[in-house]
């Protein structure tokens, strides 16, 4: 084992990563069948559970950010306590919500926000004290650890999809244990020269280009995940899928480890050359419409982004002096405002393709998408930062 290996964590960094392993494990065992729990709940269609679900991810990715704000006011320690006692009202709820509803709805809205506030505290803690040569395993072990639990959740929770209370009656448990963890966790010690920005500042040394790539990356890595489901449905089996996807997790657990120094060391252009390029391959091998073709878009998408999804954290850490918590809140943002808009115009456009009988041209114009909107990205920003030039003597 190397210094730099599993073993270098120390104790309170592996107890950290194996919460977040759960904390997905528990969130993923519901999320992808949320819409189902709210019909049957509540009788909604399925245009009322689109903006309920919209509205709920909107809270947890682009909540990321006064959740980081509040975590470095209040302090990392803090924010993880009360995040998970959020959490762990948010499973009663749920648990609740088979009396009375119309709690359900609230639930999804408290897990939302103690997502929002839990992801970069845990992430800033993770990272706290550590250096520049450390980062890079550090936060690719927290990308392994979220990830095994999101490809490990669905298959612990489909047994429970039409009758949901004894998963929820173990969420609460689970929350409860991990709450009375978090207390036990040591308070981090704040350095000196360390300035808490207020909330009206949490944009303040925003790292630009990793912002905007970052959204990018979320719009259109979003209409893989949100939309191929229903395209796959009817032309392969849904265990199939369902396991496919398990793999696309799974490969980035595997994936960004192992890639994790050469990615350090990788331009920029290059990771996003990458990682575009896996999302273009990928959504053009899906207009095969069997189980081969959409394995292999699935493989090649799990290959790009376990280096495009590194890299944009690492280069938004890289680029501003902001805490490491401040960072990964607006990284949050980003992914949130890219996940609205891939809602919003991948939904359209989808229907549009779906009314045509064209509909494997989505993933024609998701790949021309993922080939030119990156390099306008980079076209737009190098004019910006391009100095002005000023007459002589002037």
């Amino acid at each position: 084992m190397t210094p730099g290996g599993v073993r270098s964590f120390s104790g309170v960094q592996f107890a950290l990563l194996g919460s977040a392993l759960l904390v997905n494990v528990i969130s993923f065992s519901v999320y992808p069948y949320l819409a189902v729990l709210l019909r049957e709940r509540m009788g909604l269609g399925m245009e009322q559970v689109g903006v309920v679900l919209g509205l709920a991810t909107l809270t947890q990715l682009a909540g990321g950010l006064p959740g980081a704000a509040l975590a470095e006011r209040l302090g990392l320690q803090r924010s993880l306590l009360l995040a998970m006692a959020l959490q762990t009202f948010g499973s009663l709820g749920f648990l609740a919500g088979g009396a009375w509803p119309a709690v359900t709805v609230a639930a999804l809205f408290l897990r939302s926000a103690a997502t929002a506030l839990y992801t970069p505290s845990v992430r800033g803690y993770l990272v706290h004290g550590t250096g520049p040569d450390e980062r890079p395993r550090v936060v690719s072990a927290t990308y392994a650890a979220g990830n095994t639990g999101v490809a490990v959740g669905p298959v612990l929770g489909a047994p429970f999809i039409h009758d949901p209370s004894v998963m929820f009656a173990v969420a609460v448990a689970l929350h409860a244990t991990l709450t009375v963890g978090h207390a036990l966790l040591p308070r981090e010690t704040r350095d000196d020269r360390e300035v808490v920005e207020p909330l009206r500042r949490a944009l303040g040394g925003l790292a630009v280009l990793p912002f905007a790539v970052t959204a990018l990356t979320l719009y259109l890595h979003m209409n893989f995940y949100q939309f191929l489901s229903s395209y796959a449905e009817g032309r392969v089996p849904t265990v199939f899928f369902g396991s496919a996807m398990m793999g696309y997790s799974l490969l980035l657990v595997v994936l960004q480890p192992l890639v994790t120094r050469r990615v350090e060391r990788m331009r920029y252009e290059h990771a996003m050359a990458l990682g575009f390029g896996g999302l273009a391959a990928g959504a053009l091998a899906f207009t095969g419409g069997n189980e081969i073709s959409i394995a292999a878009g699935i493989a090649v998408i799990g290959a790009g982004n376990s280096v495009l999804f590194l890299k944009n954290v690492l280069e938004a850490l890289a680029r501003t002096p902001r805490s490491p918590a401040v960072v990964f809140g607006q990284q949050r943002l980003a992914e949130g405002t890219g996940a609205s808009l891939s809602g919003l115009v991948g939904g359209g456009t989808y229907q549009v393709f779906e009314s045509a009988g064209l509909l494997p041209g989505f993933w024609v114009a998701i790949a021309a998408q993922c080939l030119l909107l990156p390099a306008i990205v980079l076209v737009l920003h190098r004019r910006l930062q391009r100095p002005a030039i000023t007459p002589e003597g002037s």
